[in-house]
Order: C-alpha cells, then structure tokens, then sequence
C-alpha cells in the first residue's frame, strides 16, 4: 500500500455550468498546480482505489496521462494493478473516426506520444494483440470535471463517451479527479456515458 496523503484542494462549485465554461474553469484549476502537487494527488487516488469493491475483476482499462494537460499521472495506478495481477489494457486513437483501439500492456509493450502528446502502444510486434471494449470489466476514465449525478466533462471529442458506449452494461466506470465534483453540468446529452465513482485524492464518490 502507497503512503497515504491528505492534499489540500481550494474548489468553488456553482448551481449549475455548461460544458463550456466548466472546461475553461478546470484547465485553470490544473495548471494552477505543480509537479509535486499532481504527484501526492495522483498517489492519493491510488490509495483511495484500493477501497473500491473491484478487486476481482481481471481486465482494466487504465488511460495514459497527458502530462502537458496535467492528467492524474497513473503510474501509481497501473503499479498497485501488476502488483495484483490484473490484465492491463490501454488505448491507441484514431483522431479521424474518433475510435479506439485497445491492447494488452506488457513488458514487451513499447509506449510512444502521438501528435496530440497522448502516450499510446506502438503498432507492430512489441504491441499485443487487440482486446475487445465488451471485454474490459473496470475502465478508470480521465476528465476535466463532473457532477454529482456522474455526469463528466472531458475535452469534447467524445473518445471515451463512444467507448463506453462498445462496453458492457456491468462494466465499472471510474473517473478520476483531483477535484470536487460540480453540482449540474447543464447541457448533457443522449451519447454522454454516467460514472459509477468517481475517486479524488480525498474520498470515493458513487453515483
């Protein structure tokens, strides 16, 4: 188990926000941080995840952090997960259909930033083989923010909503925040996928 912290985070919720405006607001909030601030979050949350009821579950899907966006780093994450054995799946995207493709991380598996700064598997021998979206039973799902009803704000391109949209009725749902959640996030529509926790560096949120 990580050494536990207890960070200090300065958040100010409104009634009500549109998409918009909670983007503009939560990339301020994150670029207020610094390194070793994002560094004892990411390694609270972690700790935090250790309380979830998920553990016998076998594939997990774990996102790549953009450092550049300052992105809950899950290394810590995807320790605590070879430490347990779990089958650790991460993603590769197409920027034109908007899809992503899924592959077992392994030794072998060598990791490279695409031209948006998003680190992905390298195609060809060192990646393995394509696992399924209706395959993975836990996927742990980066965002910029989110409501108390599970509804999450990413960066609007809609990747991880058609993802989750190709997964199970029973796969489990994680965001991770290092921030509170909003009270409404106004505008959400048809194709927006719901969280069922949402974990901060202070405590688990289910919805």
């Amino acid at each position: 188990m990580f050494t536990k912290v207890m960070p200090f985070i300065i958040f100010q919720p409104k009634l009500a926000m549109f998409k918009k405006e909670i983007r503009l607001k939560y990339k301020e909030l994150r670029n207020s941080l610094s390194e070793n601030q994002i560094e004892e979050f990411s390694l609270a949350i972690a700790n935090e995840v250790l309380s979830l009821p998920i553990w016998e579950k076998t594939y997990f899907h774990v996102f790549l952090p953009i450092e550049e966006q300052k992105e809950v780093n899950t290394e810590y994450l995807l320790h605590l997960l070879s430490g347990k054995d779990k089958e650790i799946c991460i993603s590769k995207s197409d920027f034109e259909t908007r899809k992503m493709t899924h592959f077992l991380l392994t030794d072998n598996t060598k990791i490279k930033k695409n031209e948006y700064n998003i680190p992905e598997p390298v195609n060809g021998p060192e990646a393995s083989g394509e696992v399924p979206s209706n395959k993975m039973e836990v996927v742990f799902v980066p965002l910029l923010a989110y409501d108390k009803n599970g509804n999450r704000v990413g960066y609007g391109k809609g990747f991880y909503d058609k993802f989750l949209a190709e997964c199970t009725q029973n796969t489990i749902k994680i965001g991770l925040s290092f921030f509170e959640h909003e009270e409404v996030i106004s505008d959400i529509n048809a194709t927006d996928i719901q969280l069922n926790y949402c974990v901060t560096p202070n405590r688990i949120i289910k919805f």
